[in-house]
Formats: C-alpha cells, sequence, structure tokens
C-alpha cells in the first residue's frame, strides 16, 4: 500500500483498506458506499494505520506498536484486530515471553522494563483514561520512554480505540444488514 499526497490535499491511500477488509465489506454493498461516502475519513483512517505500523519510524520500534495493538484489541474483545495484529506480531521481532504476558493479560508479571510500562499505560487508557493523568506519565519517563514517544504512544493508542469502535460498528452494521 502507498500513501501519497500533494501540498494542498490530504494523503490518499491505494490498495486494501484494513478496517473494510477485517469487517469484510463487499464494494458492492450499501454499508461499503456509506461508509466510502466520506472518503476523506476512510483514506486518513488508512493513511494513520500505514504510518503508525511502517517500519521506517524514528520512535517506538514496530514490534512494541504491535503489542500495544494487540494488548489494546484484546482488552477491547475486538477479536477480529487481535487476530490481525496477532498474524503481524508473528512476524516482527517481539519477545515471546511479552507477546505470551499480552495474550494471557500478565504484563503485571513482567520484569520492570520501558515495554512493561507501555502495556501498563495502554491498559490504563483503554480501561479507565481517567487515570491516564501525570502520574501515569511519570511512570513512563521513570521506565526511559522518552516524552516523544510517550506522545507517540497516546496518539497511537488513541487511534486504536478508534479503530476498534468503527471495525465494531461496523461489524454490527453488516449483522443488521445480513439479517
Amino acid at each position: 500500500m502507498t500513501t501519497t499526497s500533494t501540498p494542498s490535499s490530504p494523503p490518499q491511500t491505494t490498495g486494501a483498506d484494513l478496517i473494510d477488509t477485517l469487517v469484510g465489506l463487499d464494494p458492492a454493498s450499501a454499508l461499503y458506499a456509506t461508509r466510502h461516502a466520506r472518503h476523506k475519513v476512510v483514506n486518513a483512517t488508512q493513511a494513520s494505520q500505514d504510518l503508525f505500523f511502517s517500519s521506517h519510524t524514528d520512535s517506538l520500534p514496530r514490534h512494541e506498536r504491535l503489542l500495544i495493538a494487540l494488548y489494546a484489541s484484546l482488552l477491547s474483545r475486538s477479536q477480529a484486530m487481535a487476530t490481525y495484529y496477532r498474524q503481524e506480531l508473528a512476524e516482527s521481532d517481539a519477545a515471546t515471553v511479552v507477546s505470551d504476558a499480552v495474550e494471557a493479560d500478565t504484563v503485571d508479571w513482567l520484569p520492570a522494563s520501558r515495554i512493561k510500562a507501555m502495556l501498563v499505560f495502554t491498559r490504563t487508557l483503554i480501561t479507565r483514561p481517567i487515570d491516564g493523568d501525570k502520574a501515569a506519565l511519570t511512570t513512563l519517563r521513570e521506565a526511559g520512554v522518552s516524552t516523544p514517544d510517550i506522545v507517540t504512544l497516546a496518539q497511537l493508542v488513541a487511534y486504536l480505540s478508534y479503530q476498534i469502535r468503527v471495525v465494531a460498528g461496523l461489524s454490527a452494521m453488516k449483522a443488521l444488514e445480513s439479517a
């Protein structure tokens, strides 16, 4: 998938759209047409996906971003997204002990580390966002997470929350369409 833009236009993506794929939207369906009526939103969403999970980034290694995405998906009980991120993670450099802890929701048992702090912060933002306060940010800094990486982490979790809700909503609408 490639992303292109001009100075006066938002990024445009070409190729498969992840949300369409996860939901199984048929381009001939009314739901697909409804979703794509706001093509700028569809394109911006896929451009965000491409940006957050690019292997060419200076912040948060891709395997850490995938662990965070898998954990957010599991905590949100989004099976389609968990399956997708689990497959992506299997092809990455993630440590098995960490991915096992994510799968079992036992990240608190991991040794103190940067990734543990980020996973705990992810859980906080997904399950109790009001607790994502100064103390939570201080814990990240003390674990060695830089300020730019904290910003990226918070943006990533916000994007994942959005993605989870879009997939859930479209899946529910698709089920109603099929009923």
